[in-house]
């Protein structure tokens, strides 16, 4: 059953046990329930990301890159990437050495919230925009494109290829509506240090095909 809390009605106070104030009892719904769980798991995993030092994040993003890449890189397949924000991983080693290989490269842009992130195209010495929360993003002119393989940022991943981004479902929306239309990869990359052992899933959640890290590749691919 799910747990019972109280809250104020706008206006009325919580009773004293002398004075009579009406005091309302709203069930979580489950939905409510997960949403909790994410926060506090995202927080969690996020310190853990944030306390690692400096030089042991810049290794683990080489290492990342140096490792072979999973995924069968053809010529002109559609790689999106991200610009790394605080202490996320650095995907660009990877975003280098995957455009080397004859991959055409993508970054996202956000068009406001409830929608699916724009994929757009990018070449290393684009000049990049200051999208939400300072994010860099390719302008409007760059061309959009509907990458094949997507490097998905996250703040916490299980064994089973779920993963907890950062609240606002923006990969969530755009990995389904990118699988509405073709086959893609989804590939999540992380510090080993993100790994949980159960993610709370809702029904909008879309899970990852693989997530790399430091120590290596967990694949889902055939599960």
């Amino acid at each position: 059953m799910a747990p019972t809390y109280f809250r104020r009605e706008p206006g009325i106070e919580l009773s004293d046990g002398f004075c009579g104030s009406a005091l309302i009892s709203v069930e979580m719904t489950d939905a409510d329930a997960i949403h909790q769980k994410k926060t506090e798991i995202r927080a969690a995993a996020l310190a853990r990301r944030d306390a690692l030092p400096a030089v042991e994040r810049a290794a683990a993003a080489e290492q990342i890159a140096a490792r072979e890449f999973p995924v069968a890189i053809t010529p002109g397949v559609i790689v999106s990437g991200f610009m790394p924000l605080k202490s996320e991983i650095n995907p660009l080693p990877l975003m280098k050495k995957l455009a080397t290989s004859g991959a055409r490269l993508a970054l996202p842009a956000i068009q406001g919230r409830g929608h699916p992130l724009i994929m757009r195209a990018y070449v290393f010495g684009d000049e990049l925009a200051r999208g939400q929360w300072g994010i860099r993003e390719p302008g409007p002119d760059a061309p959009e494109v509907a990458p094949d393989i997507v490097i998905v940022p996250l703040a916490a991943f299980d064994r089973t290829g779920n993963r907890i981004g950062y609240g606002a479902g923006y990969y969530d929306m755009t990995l389904a509506a990118l699988r509405a239309k073709k086959n893609i990869t989804a590939v999540g990359i992380a510090f080993a240090a993100q790994e949980i052992d159960q993610v709370p899933v809702t029904p909008r959640d879309e899970r990852l095909d693989l997530v790399l890290t430091e120590r290596g590749v967990i694949d889902w691919r055939e599960s």
